[in-house]
This record gives C-alpha cells, structure tokens and sequence, in this order.
C-alpha cells in the first residue's frame, strides 16, 4: 500500500498562522500553491527579463512539497522556529527526519523521482532562493488579505514580511513586488476590469 499521497493530501488540515487572529484560516494546501505558482512566476521573470536559465517548472514542483514535512510536523510558527539558532537547528533536523519519513512511504521504485523535492540537490540553489522569496510572498499577501478584512493584527506582520523580501536583493522579487503585488489590493471588480 502507498501511503505517500494520502498522507501529503492532509497539508489541507494543517493550518497556517496559529499564533495570530485570522479573519480566514489558510491551511498548507492553500499556502503551497501560492508558493508553487510564484515560485513559477519568479523564475519566469528571471528567464525573460534578467536572462537567467531558471527551470520554472521544477521551481514550482520544489514550492509545491516545500512545507510537505509539515504533514507530519505540524506548522511551527515563524517566532519559535527562529527562536534561536539551537532551536532552528533542532527543527531542521526534525524536517529533514519527516522529508525521510514521507519518502519512506513511497515504493522503493517512485523514491528516486521524489527525493530531489525533498532532499536539496546540488545546482538547486538558485531555485530555493526562489522558493524562499515565494514563501514570504506567500505570506505577504495573507498579510495583505487580512489587513483589508480589517485584521490589525497583520500589519507588523506585512512590514516587517516586506521587508525581509526586500532585503533578499533578488531582482525576481523586486518585479513581484513592484508590478504584481499591487494587484493584490483590488477588488474583484477591480480585477476583472
């Protein structure tokens, strides 16, 4: 029996943001497509404005399974997880146990296809600076949507979110953040006009 797929399928009950009042509760499901999508988007944009060789479609597969370990982990909210470099290291460890865990649920014949979303491989490195810059995007716009549902409680959040990106001097992001995210603000009227 593979257990793999049954068990990635529950990131839908693994919910986002737990230390914070949400307006909507946005489960890992949800998060890693907007990872997996933007992290396309960046990779795009590196290929047709900056002239890079990004492979966009296997930036999205690593934003797809990017927080897939948290199936087994649970979501470890951002202040804890960097606590302190102790703690940051002890909850890489425990990722990297659970990414094991989750291929060990795979026939020993599929593993190999799936380890390189798991496992980082060499020559990935600029994809995963990718993928991080998408996940804090990610999280800038969950910052941005409660915000306009009238959650005060995200604004520190937002600043502080933005500026993490911004500091990651990826010219990828800074597109994003300057042609893309303003979108983010409208209205679906707005959208569709």
């Amino acid at each position: 029996m593979i257990k793999f797929f049954a068990m990635i399928s529950r990131m839908k009950y693994i919910n986002r943001w737990s230390l914070m009042r949400n307006e909507h509760t946005e489960n890992l499901c949800e998060h890693s497509f907007d990872v997996a999508s933007t992290a396309h988007a960046l990779a795009v944009i590196g290929n047709r404005r900056f002239g890079k060789s990004h492979n966009a479609e296997r930036c999205a597969l690593l934003g797809l399974y990017h927080d897939a370990p948290e199936t087994l982990t649970g979501d470890l909210p951002t202040p804890v997880k960097y606590y302190s470099e102790q703690v940051r290291s002890a909850y890489k460890t425990v990722e990297e146990h659970a990414c094991g865990s989750l291929l060990s649920m795979l026939p020993e014949d599929l593993r190999d296809d799936y380890k390189p979303l798991f496992i980082k491989q060499e020559g990935d490195e600029e994809l995963w600076k990718l993928v991080k810059a998408a996940d804090k995007i990610s999280a800038l716009v969950k910052c941005i949507e409660e915000l306009r549902s009238g959650s005060g409680e995200f604004r520190t959040a937002a600043e502080s979110t933005k500026a993490s990106i911004e500091k990651m001097n990826l010219p990828e992001a800074d597109v994003f953040l300057k042609e893309v995210l303003p979108a983010y603000e409208l209205t679906l009227d707005e959208l569709k006009d």
